[in-house]
C-alpha cells in the first residue's frame, strides 16, 4: 500500500519597523544553521496560521502580537530536500512587549535589516518570498521538485 503523501505548513512573521524587517540568526537546529531567517515556525496543529504565528512570536521575540493586525500577504509552495512545505508569510507592523531573542540556543542574533539592504547569509526561499511580497505576488514556487 503506498504511503499517504505528507506536506509540511510553516508560517513566517515579516515584522516591519520604519521601512525594516525583523530577522533571525538560526543556530542549532540541523536546518539553515548561521543563515538569517524571520520568525517563523510549523504549525502545532488545530491551529490557524495566524494562531501559529501569534504563538511563534511569542516563543521566539517575547512579543505579542494581536489577529487584528495580521495579512496575509504570501504562500509558497517550497521544495525542500526531501519533503515539501506550505509557508505562509504573515505581514505585522503593531505588536506589544519589548522584542528579546527568547532561544538563544537556537537563536544568536535578533536584528532589524533593511528590506533592500538584507544580510548576505539570508536563506535563500526567504530573499525570494520578500521579492514576491514586493511586488504584491500572492503565491510563488521555490525549489526543485525530486525526480
Amino acid at each position: 500500500m503506498k504511503e499517504q503523501f505528507k506536506i509540511y505548513i510553516a508560517a513566517y512573521l515579516v515584522l516591519e519597523k520604519d521601512g525594516e524587517i525583523l530577522f533571525l540568526k538560526r543556530a542549532n537546529s540541523g536546518f539553515q544553521d548561521g543563515k538569517y531567517s524571520m520568525v517563523s515556525g510549523h504549525f502545532d496543529g488545530n491551529e490557524t496560521a495566524e494562531e501559529c504565528i501569534i504563538r511563534e512570536a511569542k516563543e521566539e521575540a517575547n512579543i505579542t502580537l494581536e489577529l487584528k493586525n495580521l495579512t496575509v500577504v504570501h504562500i509558497m509552495h517550497r521544495f525542500s530536500f526531501d519533503r515539501e512545505y506550505i509557508d505562509i508569510y504573515i505581514t505585522c507592523s503593531e505588536w506589544d512587549g519589548e522584542i528579546k531573542n527568547m532561544e538563544p540556543k537556537k537563536c544568536t542574533d535578533l536584528s532589524w535589516f533593511p528590506i533592500d539592504n538584507l544580510p548576505k547569509s539570508t536563506i535563500p526561499e526567504i530573499i525570494f518570498a520578500l521579492d514576491n511580497i514586493k511586488k504584491k505576488k500572492h503565491y510563488s514556487n521555490f525549489g526543485e521538485k525530486n525526480k
